[in-house]
């Protein structure tokens, strides 16, 4: 086993595992870590705790040290300077005419290196503004391209329910989401119904997926032959979370079925 924290770089952002190097860490206390990209200022989500090495899918990077007053200031700067260098990012996007939209920017801690993160419905042709970028600001620049998801969980905003969306509220992950939960979940496929402001599938229809998967076990299958105590028929549809299901007899008949009912 090894012992590891959990840490964030952003609010709810994805967590990444760093050997502590020593340091025992409370959960919200910020610090420098040593990643493939530089050094980075970030948040302990996760105090000290122990992990199979084989649940590790990425090289474990340390926590170089509990971050100072003036590693706070510094990493105050770098935001600011990251947010000023994002607006000159959309000027000349503008300039060259890029179909791409910019979302976020943020250096590294040690400035290393200065990554744009951006959406776009196609390849682009970047090299020139990475030229004029990397000029401007004498640092690596690293331009990224995400998905529509990510750009929901950076704009935010209000779901079909009412609340505010999971992937800027809390999702860390986005997990990968099939138009088969719908199904198994007997919701009707409209696109209005199963799909979030970004135009994918509900990440929460993967929420609930094990538990209906589990007890749409013990109800028999749309189409299915089964004796009931009034005869023989065919299963029609299924309540999941009920545990019912309507059987249409011979005669034309529909009955409602309890799971404890039928045979």
């Amino acid at each position: 086993m090894l012992e590891v924290v959990g840490v964030s770089f952003k609010k709810n952002s994805k967590v990444y595992y760093f050997s502590p190097n020593g340091l025992k860490i409370k959960k919200g206390i910020n610090v420098i870590v040593k990643t493939e990209r530089g050094l980075q200022f970030g948040t302990v989500e996760m105090p000290n705790f122990e992990i199979d090495p084989s649940k590790l899918n990425a090289s474990l990077y340390e926590v170089v040290r509990i971050s100072s007053k003036k590693d706070y200031e510094k990493h105050l700067k770098n935001v600011e300077d990251a947010k000023k260098a994002l607006e000159k990012c959309k000027e000349l996007v503008e300039k060259y005419k890029l179909n791409m939209y910019v979302l976020d920017s943020n250096y590294t801690f040690d400035r290393s290196q200065l990554l744009f993160t951006f959406l776009a419905d196609s390849r682009v042709d970047f090299r020139k503004l990475a030229k004029d970028l990397a000029t401007i600001y004498k640092t690596r620049i690293e331009l990224r391209q995400v998905g529509v998801r990510d750009k929901a969980k950076e704009v935010g905003g209000f779901g079909s329910c009412g609340r505010e969306l999971c992937c800027s509220k809390f999702l860390c992950d986005f997990d990968s989401v099939s138009i088969n939960m719908a199904k198994n979940q007997n919701i009707a496929l409209n696109p209005n119904k199963i799909n979030g402001v970004c135009g994918r599938l509900l990440c929460c229809l993967k929420y609930e997926d094990e538990c209906y998967k589990e007890c749409a076990k013990r109800l028999p299958k749309i189409g299915r032959k089964v004796e009931t105590k009034d005869g023989e028929g065919k299963v029609i549809s299924v309540d999941i979370l009920k545990q019912k299901y309507k059987v249409e007899l011979p005669e034309g008949q529909v009955v409602e079925v309890g799971i404890d009912e039928g045979n």
